[in-house]
């Protein structure tokens, strides 16, 4: 007769499964399967000793990762046999420090719809609480202060449990089980509004006046999950300019929040991608085309055909969104902070820091540990498949780390200057940081300090090495710099625009044992000859660099305050090409008979006329001449409203020259003026000039194919963030048999420069 035999397996699973609802899910296999045993977190995931049939078991290992909760994530997953230790129950155990061990942790999440059923049932204890969550949904990484991921460890330590909610907390068969920021009215967070630092109302009473602030037209400070939001009515233009002078914020579009899909509709087209990205537990911005003739304010997003719009995210956007007749169905919102500062996330903070920008604030009392942005996304086809572009990574994306082809050494790269985000790595983890922001004041370096900071302590991760932008005056780079030596650690210089081209290998899990073609454009980054860089086509791989092609370097007449006026670099062109500065060129008639005089002998005199080789730049210069924009209030500005004018039927381009190791664009500037002459549509110019550029890339890349026999080519930097020169160029290069990578997962522009530091780093240490 036969008998059944009992075995024991040992499981070891890391990934995002902690905070995500798996030890009751591993328990409620192991109750289905009849296996005995125990689960425990440990700071370096989830471990799990279970006994049973053979049969059971194979089915339980099987399970386990087939048929994960809706936020977990495995990266790794060990089963080996172990003894029979005749457990008689299957229980889950306290978790476990490891000294020194790691796991990822998940990202902050929207509400999902169980809780948000019950948010709006009157018969659930959750009604209308503005915290309500569970393992599925809610803050993580802005909460958590350290792993492993338990309540004491999180800002919700100081609330402790009502009997309710402790029942739902403990019961393995509950979806709050070990939910840690589990909690409702009668012992959770709350909310209260205040004006002048006096409370108005509290609870559900405070969303309702905030609601009639809203309607009246005022600007309110919203505390959120990353932190705090300037909300006023999207239809109202008065509130939208005021809010816009208050902020110092002149013309950079506003994120816009819409309660429903369905609303989404009514203001901007929305393909099947977009629909996915909105509605996606990210909760994401996504850009989107503006329907024409919509009542949506025109200063939400100045000199655009487009909107960056998203849904509610948190139970209190909800509440604050019910719908009424008298109610805007569109809301600013934007970081609640005066332009260049980092986000406001602490209530005593908000009222020193806002008090001259919002009417009145919405507050709560659940701390924010860690800052963070709304994430931004556009999407674009590929091979008839739409795919999400992202250009910031923050809320609802960091911590998730971008996954390596090889285990790498503890390393901390400090990113650039612009759109600052640094990286940590570790083993086969490269952990891109939420979005720091332009390191330009103190707010934001000790912003930059205190990420770097909490992130190494929470992934257990101290730096081997460092690496840094070669530009000498960035704070990162200084800040390295130091570290390294107190610390006396190596320290790895990058240059700018081969790291962009080393951080969508990296995401794109390319090998580096053969080199590619890199075509890096930006606005700046700092060359190796000291000029500033920006057209660069590159040999490389995670090692060296070999620069066979660049733009041609035309003199940037006064510095940064070129950038900040492209009327100034169109001048230089036109100088530099023997061209009359006749008025009837916009950029020639921005400028009065006596500034023309001074900019002229600068030009002449060499100073402070730095050269530069920027694609950004050349965009600049064109945009101005076509009387796009001959100033800049924020940065990209005079491309991005001259993609939007771009005519996608026309098919025609203008000459350019590939030389022995540059490309002259004076072909282009000579017959823009041309087309300027004889009247040609802006929106033609726009088209053209886009097809050139693209038309540009696709010669160079054959001219360097033949050369060197290489067929990939990977396409990074900021100007790449350009949805009509992206496709346009992806399609030619594909078209001629080359394989080109994009990013998906990482930003194009400065936000991604940390990755490819890292990875620079790593392969230079190694191979040294």
């Amino acid at each position: 007769m036969a008998v059944n035999r009992t075995e024991g397996r040992r499981v070891h699973i890391n990934g995002v499964v902690q905070g995500v609802g798996f030890r009751p899910f591993v328990y409620s296999l192991a109750q289905q399967h009849q296996l005995n045993g125990w689960v425990k977190n440990t700071s370096a995931g989830v471990e799990i000793e279970v006994s049973g049939s053979l049969a059971a078991l194979e089915a339980f290992i099987q399970d386990l990762q087939e048929k994960t909760p809706p936020l977990a994530q495995i990266d790794n997953f060990k089963a080996e046999t172990s003894s029979n230790n005749h457990y008689t129950e299957f229980s889950i155990l306290h978790s476990e420090p490891i000294p020194g061990a790691f796991q990822p942790i998940s990202p902050d999440i929207s509400i999902c719809s169980d809780c948000l059923v019950e948010l709006f049932d009157p018969s659930d204890r959750h009604y209308r609480y503005p915290f309500v969550n569970c393992t599925n949904c809610g803050p993580r990484f802005t909460i958590i202060k350290d792993i492993p991921y338990d309540r004491p460890k999180t800002t919700m330590a100081p609330f402790e449990m009502c009997p309710d909610c402790a029942e739902e907390y403990h019961n393995p068969l509950d979806r709050r089980f070990h939910a840690q920021p589990v909690a409702c009215p009668l012992c959770g967070p709350n909310i209260w509004l205040e004006v002048g630092g006096d409370s108005l109302a509290e609870r559900d009473d405070a969303i309702q006046k905030t609601r009639t602030l809203l309607r009246e037209g005022k600007v309110l400070a919203i505390k959120g999950l990353g932190g705090f939001h300037l909300a006023c009515d999207a239809l109202n233009p008065s509130a939208v300019a005021e809010l816009r002078k208050r902020k110092l914020r002149i013309e950079k579009p506003f994120a816009v929040m819409m309660p429903t899909l369905e609303i989404v509709r009514q203001f901007c087209q929305v393909d099947e991608a977009q629909t996915e990205l909105l509605t996606s537990r990210e909760r994401p911005i996504v850009i989107l085309d503006r329907l024409p003739g919509t009542n949506i304010a025109a200063e939400i997003a100045p000199g655009q055909q487009t909107l960056g719009v998203m849904l509610p995210y948190t139970p209190l956007h909800y509440l604050l969104f019910e719908q009424t007749e008298d109610f805007p169905p569109a809301l600013v919102m934007t970081s609640g902070n005066i332009s260049e500062e980092p986000i406001t996330t602490d209530n005593q903070e908000a009222r020193i820091r806002l008090s001259s920008l919002a009417d009145a604030f919405l507050m709560h009392n659940r701390d924010i540990h860690t800052r963070c942005d709304d994430s931004v996304m556009r999407t674009m086809t590929i091979h008839q498949v739409s795919r999400p572009i992202p250009l910031r990574r923050s809320r609802g994306y960091t911590p998730y780390p971008v996954h390596l082809p090889w285990k790498v050494f503890p390393t901390l790269a400090v990113g650039g200057e612009l759109k600052n985000a640094f990286c940590l790595t570790r083993e086969n983890y490269a952990f891109l940081s939420h979005h720091i922001g332009d390191l330009e004041n103190y707010e934001t370096l000790q912003a930059f300090q205190d990420g770097i900071t909490h992130i190494e302590q929470l992934f257990r991760i101290q730096p081997e090495a460092l690496a840094y932008d070669l530009h000498p005056d960035y704070l990162a780079t200084r800040y390295a710099l130091e570290r390294g030596l107190n610390e006396n650690l190596p320290t790895i210089s990058t240059q700018h625009h081969h790291a962009h081209i080393a951080s969508c290998m990296a995401e794109n899990k390319l090998p580096g044992d053969q080199p590619v073609i890199g075509i890096s454009f930006d606005g700046t980054g700092y060359g190796l000859d000291g000029a500033i860089w920006g057209g660069e086509f590159l040999i490389c791989d995670y090692t060296k660099f070999d620069r066979k092609f660049h733009l041609d370097y035309i003199p940037l007449p006064g510095g940064d305050k070129a950038v900040r006026q492209p009327a100034r670099q169109a001048l230089a062109w036109l100088d530099a090409l023997g061209i009359d500065w006749n008025t009837d060129l916009p950029p020639v008639a921005f400028f009065n008979q006596q500034e023309r005089t001074i900019l002229r002998q600068q030009l002449q005199a060499k100073v402070n006329t730095p050269l530069t080789s920027s694609m950004g730049r050349l965009f600049d210069a064109v945009a101005a001449l076509a009387g796009v924009r001959q100033e800049v209030t924020y940065e990209a500005q005079a491309a991005i409203e001259f993609e939007a004018l771009v005519d996608p039927d026309c098919q025609e381009v203008y000459d350019f020259q590939i030389e022995q190791k540059s490309i002259n664009p004076a072909p282009i500037i000579h017959a823009v003026v041309q087309d300027l002459k004889v009247q040609v549509p802006i929106t033609i110019i726009a088209a053209k000039f886009h097809n050139t550029i693209a038309r540009m890339v696709l010669e160079s890349c054959r001219l360097l194919g033949k050369e060197i026999e290489v067929n990939q080519v990977v396409l990074s930097g900021g100007v790449w963030q350009n949805m009509i020169l992206l496709e346009h160029t992806r399609n030619l290069l594909e078209n001629a048999d080359f394989e080109v990578y994009i990013h998906s997962r990482v930003p194009a522009n400065d936000g991604g420069l940390a990755l490819g530091q890292a990875v620079i780093a790593y392969h230079t240490i190694n191979n040294s």
